[in-house]
């Protein structure tokens, strides 16, 4: 039975969970809270995954069979887990190659047409934009004229320091695994919830982090300005990426300690539940 429910158990952290928790709005009142409880759930998502194979190394049903039987069930469960596994890392180091080339192309360009400004890349361009290129050794800021053009100096200041949240914190990081997540798993089972808000939840955390340097309204309206500019594949933009919703949160100043709380217990829980299922089993085969 433990294996069907670590399966039934995956595809349900993969699929449906994710489509509901993206509904439940308030969740994001509590950013830190709310993307620990999305990691929680795509890591449980594949640890029941792997556990689903595992698991039926020890299942009871074989117990008592022959020699020959518990090899062969040993062997398929085995091969089972390695292929999951494997499906696992090939997608991350697809997904992971994709955008690594993707940026260093980009940062290449960059340093043929724009012009540094301290620290900050200015492009030609009358589209207000601002954007970051996370990456180990090729990180960029880019600024474009036209966004310099209409941002008062302290608006000026919360992007730039909404980009550097982005880049120190490694958001880039956190999306590059859930992307590969939703490519591992069948088109049938996964869902796009799951990417589209950690890709919201990373840009509200870039957005406390602003604040706290230039206030909410600074923020707010450089948040306004940029809302036509997007940000090229693979980059980070504080512009676009669910402005209404950033706008409202900004405007929301309530500290939410049970709520981020009860999540983070959620969260260890969430976890827990498929590695007791893989972990008992084991245990009792053993004492």
């Amino acid at each position: 039975m433990t294996p069907l429910v670590l399966a039934v158990i995956a595809v349900l952290l993969a699929g449906p969970v994710p489509a509901g928790l993206a509904r439940l709005s308030w969740v994001r009142r509590t950013p830190i809270a709310a993307l620990v409880l999305w990691q929680s759930v795509a890591a449980a998502a594949v640890l029941a995954a792997l556990g689903a194979g595992l698991s039926l190394v020890t299942h009871h049903a074989w117990r008592g069979t022959s020699e020959l039987t518990q090899w062969a069930v040993a062997a398929a469960s085995l091969g089972l887990t390695v292929l999951v596994a494997a499906r696992l890392l090939l997608s991350a180091h697809r997904v992971g190659t994709s955008l690594r080339a993707i940026r260093r192309r980009h940062s290449d360009q960059l340093d043929l047409v724009a012009r540094a400004g301290g620290r900050v890349h200015i492009i030609e361009h009358e589209v207000p934009v601002a954007y970051c290129i996370p990456g180990f050794g090729h990180q960029r800021i880019v600024v474009s004229e036209g966004a310099r053009g209409v941002l008062s100096p302290e608006e000026l200041d919360a992007v730039l320091e909404h980009e550097r949240a982005h880049l120190r914190a490694r958001h880039d990081l956190v999306l590059e695994a859930f992307s590969a997540l939703r490519e591992a798993f069948p088109r049938w089972v996964s869902s796009d919830a799951a990417l589209r808000e950690v890709r919201l939840l990373v840009e509200v955390l870039a957005d406390r982090v602003a604040v706290r340097v230039s206030g909410r309204h600074a923020l707010g309206r450089a948040l306004v300005q940029l809302a036509e500019g997007r940000a090229p594949e693979a980059a980070l933009g504080a512009g676009g990426n669910g402005l209404l919703t950033r706008v409202e949160l900004l405007a929301d100043t309530r500290a939410r300690p049970v709520q981020a709380a009860g999540l983070v217990t959620l969260a260890v829980g969430v976890l827990v539940l498929p590695t007791a299922f893989v972990v008992v089993p084991w245990l009792t085969a053993l004492f």
